[in-house]
């Protein structure tokens, strides 16, 4: 599956409610990592709505260095995590789930079906996948 595929099935996931939006991205994933695609779905359960019901990061971000970490086996995931957070911001206009909901401005930056396309995105360049 190319990235582009991965990134489409991710927001369909997330669109159809399948998935929440950190779940949509380790998803995608599960068949280049060694830990069962259920257990991926329980790990990024909580992350729905940002952490913190929209009050921290977007869950799609979170998704996305959740698969860094394994993929990395954990070796440099603070620098990956910070290359996929900034180019994340980048595509989307913030990190913070209340932010990109445009809760109390009114102004939405970036919908959840696309904060995971570019989660997806992020993770992909940051990672040459």
């Amino acid at each position: 599956m190319t990235l582009q595929e991965r990134a489409e099935t991710a927001a369909n996931y997330k669109k159809t409610g399948v998935c929440n939006c950190c779940q949509a991205v380790t998803k995608v994933f599960a068949d280049t990592l060694d830990i069962s695609e259920n257990q991926l779905m329980q790990i990024s359960a909580g992350f729905a709505a940002g952490m913190g019901c929209m009050e921290g990061t977007c869950g799609a971000l979170v998704g996305a260095c959740m698969v860094a970490g394994l993929k990395s086996q954990g070796m440099g995931s603070p620098k990956l995590s910070r290359e996929i957070l900034e180019k994340f911001r980048e595509k989307s206009g913030a990190t913070i789930c209340k932010e990109l909901k445009g809760a109390g401005t009114g102004k939405v930056l970036c919908q959840c079906d696309d904060c995971v396309r570019n989660a997806v995105n992020s993770l992909g360049e940051v990672m040459g996948l």
